[in-house]
């Protein structure tokens, strides 16, 4: 199976910038395309509650303009070779990115380095950027499925910058000013902090001219911000009152860090318990009871700590049931175990989806970029595949008895949320 992915043809390619910038590359000489991301380390998590937001709104006003293209100038260019340029900010990390043909890599490199050095942050062009910002801030407001996640970091990291949203508040955005986003900008972009990533097609002594032409001059004194020591709180429960028909809840427990033993084991246990159609959770819920048309499990991992989460999606007369079946599960899970069926097929899924997202150039340039800059290296196909392949059924469970073994943290968002926040969970273990 390996060899039809091409993972014979793989050649890697890694090396430092005099001026600390790092690259690591992974040719796929069967492809025409190449993604390829600059990554920095910077995101919520390193921001102080007045700098809240700061890094996402630093991230979309480097499409405003450099100093030498202006924002029609930086989509026209891109899309005049059928490329795709964009962007995200997450807790510890703020990713730009592109995908070409490969012929058109130096263009992408040229783009790529402009945007991260040269924006010039107009003044004119910051105003408006604080109303699309504010804009995005209301319409997940106004969605509730996305506001109980929020919630529920508020919840597990309270005031610890792990709580805070990406996006900020609408009262910081408001007050933001050109020589705040500078001064950041200052403090965190540098090419000690900073991880060229690309995966595809591409000539390496080309890549390593690209990257010394358009990133060899970039100097800064700056060097980036440790992150802060975190850790998620258990018991904490929060609501959130809001005109919807349906209840929205969350329960949080304290997961794995980014780059932890137990990734693998807790990846399973995701499958089995709420990750998938056959899981425990959505056969129970969904097709047994018919109470939730959503419902699932899902992982958050960053560097130093990582958190574990239930949602599901309810109308306000089921919230409790459906909050004691989750309960009876997972008591289930941690009191009977579990089948060497259901261990099985959920640790193929993870197998098979890993080997499938090798198919993506964009999936490996992002393993590599996030790996590098928050790990130090790449884990590498080969290896990851070896470490899913050691997890035992003892694994899983040693890791389910780990993550519940303490009151989860709950977000409830809707409609008499309120009087949900107090309801009694039954005790799981």
């Amino acid at each position: 199976m390996e060899k039809h992915l091409g993972m014979e043809k793989r050649m890697n390619d890694q090396w430092i910038l005099p001026n600390g910038l790092r690259v690591i590359g992974e040719r796929l000489p069967y492809l025409r395309s190449v993604s390829i991301g600059v990554w920095l380390g910077v995101g919520s998590m390193m921001e102080t509650p007045t700098e809240n937001g700061l890094s996402h709104f630093l991230e979309h006003m480097v499409f405003k303009g450099t100093a030498k293209r202006n924002a029609r100038q930086i989509a026209e260019e891109m899309d005049a070779v059928g490329g795709q340029l964009n962007a995200f900010t997450g807790k510890d990390c703020t990713c730009y990115y592109a995908k070409v043909i490969d012929e058109n890599l130096p263009l992408a490199v040229d783009i790529l380095a402009d945007l991260t050095c040269h924006a010039v942050l107009d003044e004119t062009e910051l105003n408006k950027e604080r109303g699309v910002i504010l804009e995005e801030i209301a319409m997940d407001e106004d969605s509730p499925e996305d506001l109980v996640h929020e919630l529920l970091s508020k919840a597990q990291f309270g005031e610890q910058s792990l709580g805070m949203p990406i996006l900020g508040t609408s009262e910081l955005i408001e007050k933001y000013t050109r020589a705040d986003l500078a001064a950041y900008r200052a403090k965190h972009y540098c090419p000690g902090n900073t991880v060229v990533a690309l995966a595809g097609n591409y000539d390496p002594e080309q890549v390593r001219a690209l990257v010394e032409q358009f990133f060899g001059d970039w100097e800064s004194p700056a060097i980036g911000l440790m992150l802060p020591q975190q850790a998620p709180l258990s018991g904490v429960k929060l609501a959130k009152e809001k005109d919807t028909e349906q209840m929205h809840l969350c329960m949080g427990f304290t997961g794995t860090p980014y780059g932890g033993e137990d990734l693998y084991p807790q990846a399973v246990l995701n499958n089995l318990l709420g990750g998938a159609m056959s899981s425990r959770l959505f056969q129970r819920i969904r097709e047994d009871l018919g109470m939730a048309y959503s419902i699932y499990t899902y992982p958050n991992s960053y560097r130093g700590c990582g958190t574990f989460a239930v949602y599901a999606g309810v109308s306000p007369k089921n919230a409790e049931k459906v909050l004691d079946e989750i309960c009876s599960e997972m008591k289930k899970l941690l009191d009977d175990g579990i089948t060497q069926k259901e261990f099985d097929a959920s640790k193929q899924q993870l197998r098979s989806g890993y080997l499938l997202g090798l198919e993506s150039p964009g999936s490996r340039m992002q393993a590599m970029g996030r790996g590098l800059l928050l790990l130090g290296k790449s884990i590498t196909p080969d290896e990851t595949i070896a470490r899913i392949e050691a997890v035992t059924m003892e694994h899983v469970m040693d890791k389910a008895q780990r993550i519940l073994d303490a009151a989860p943290c709950i977000a409830i968002v809707g409609k008499g949320a309120g009087e949900i926040r107090n309801y009694e969970l039954g005790i799981m273990n």
